[in-house]
């Protein structure tokens, strides 16, 4: 469980990255919303002793308990899709809520899905392009899959399928069978655009639907695009320096109420208006970073289940940052996914400390490191 390992593979500035990036996230929340700016330090504080608890434990360790992890999280799924102790927030329920704690499961269900197919693909990786072992992948992604989608949160199904495929091209799928698949999803994928861009399709949801329509017709569809519109108003207006944090100008969209909710999904719309160019650059290259981290130390990992812990963090922050940098630069249709280490929210916010402790004890035994018997 516990090793003697070695303070120079220990990844400092991983650290440094994450603990910067989540300070700015602090200081622009409380900026955004004051009210709870002393809840996300308390997040800071929490995952930062997470982080290193689990850095010091055998990620190999962790794995034995594959089928416990998996059972834990469709359970914690469960408590949702059951209603036992759903917590409905913004037309959604997404959160567990007793005794006045409140989290949600989804967050740290990317945790424990990367863990889970980590130990899975790194076990059977000689069988991973064969028909069986695809389909049985697939029915084990989809259960909490659709647990997640039926909240509704199609944004974070999204986020686990990516993570899942990514996980799934790590560990050695052939090339041959990617291109079959994208053969039959391109046009299945316009297919499903079409559809779905019809007034009376039922296949996405009304609000969905809608927002997809608002991102292609703002001017027709004012009413819901008004959030996404200002946002890119409010980035603009940041120019090079931004206004600074906290001012009281007039002519701040946040200031005017113009963005509900800045301190979450569209925080980065606070972030270019008060911290400029400048400012927004930074979030991104330190977001940018902490990837290069994750795959740097996942190519050094003393074994495939550690490489894929890695790579599953580093498309899972990646992809995650990808999206809403768009969503609130209006790339693409608004989706609800926080910035991570910067948008408001514990569940959030531990769950990636989580993660980034499994990549630092992946770090701390490196291939050389195991060879040389230490």
């Amino acid at each position: 469980m516990l090793k003697q390992y070695q303070i120079r593979n220990y990844n400092f500035r991983l650290i440094f990255y994450v603990s910067a990036l989540t300070m700015i996230g602090i200081s622009v929340i409380g900026s955004a919303q004051k009210a709870v700016q002393s809840k996300q330090i308390l997040g800071l504080l929490l995952g930062l002793f997470v982080m290193v608890v689990v850095s010091v434990i055998d990620y190999s360790f962790i794995l034995r308990f594959n089928w416990l992890i998996y059972a834990f999280n469709i359970g914690l799924l469960s408590l949702i899709t059951f209603h036992v102790f759903g917590s409905k927030g913004g037309g959604a329920v997404r959160w567990i809520e007793v005794a006045g704690f409140r989290f949600q499961p989804s967050e740290l269900s990317k945790v424990l899905l990367i863990l889970f197919f980590s130990w899975f693909f790194g076990k059977y990786y000689e069988k991973i392009n064969t028909l069986p072992m695809i389909l049985i992948s697939g029915v084990l992604i989809f259960i909490p899959w659709y647990m997640i989608e039926d909240q509704p949160d199609l944004s974070t199904s999204i986020v686990v399928a990516v993570i899942f495929l990514a996980l799934l091209f790590l560990g050695g799928l052939s090339y041959k069978i990617i291109i079959g698949v994208l053969a039959v999803l391109v046009p299945a994928g316009t297919l499903f655009i079409y559809l779905i861009l019809q007034p009376n399709q039922q296949i996405l949801d009304r609000y969905q639907w809608v927002r997809i329509m608002a991102w292609l017709q703002p001017e027709k569809y004012a009413k819901d695009a008004y959030q996404q519109q200002n946002s890119i108003m409010a980035i603009g207006s940041g120019q090079l320096w931004g206004k600074g944090l906290n001012n009281d100008t007039a002519f701040s969209v946040k200031n005017g109420n113009y963005i509900p909710e800045p301190q979450t999904d569209f925080i980065f719309a606070v972030a270019g208006e008060e911290l400029g160019f400048v400012g927004g650059a930074a979030i991104l290259v330190l977001l940018l970073l902490i990837v290069i981290e994750c795959i740097w130390i996942g190519r050094r990992a003393k074994d495939l289940s550690g490489r894929l812990i890695c790579g599953g963090v580093a498309a899972w922050i990646g992809f995650q940052t990808f999206v809403n940098i768009c969503v609130v630069t209006g790339l693409m249709p608004n989706t609800g996914l926080p910035l991570p280490f910067v948008s408001y929210g514990l569940t959030s916010l531990v769950s990636l400390f989580i993660g980034i402790g499994l990549v630092l004890n992946v770090g701390l035994q490196p291939l050389k490191y195991r060879m040389e018997g230490f």
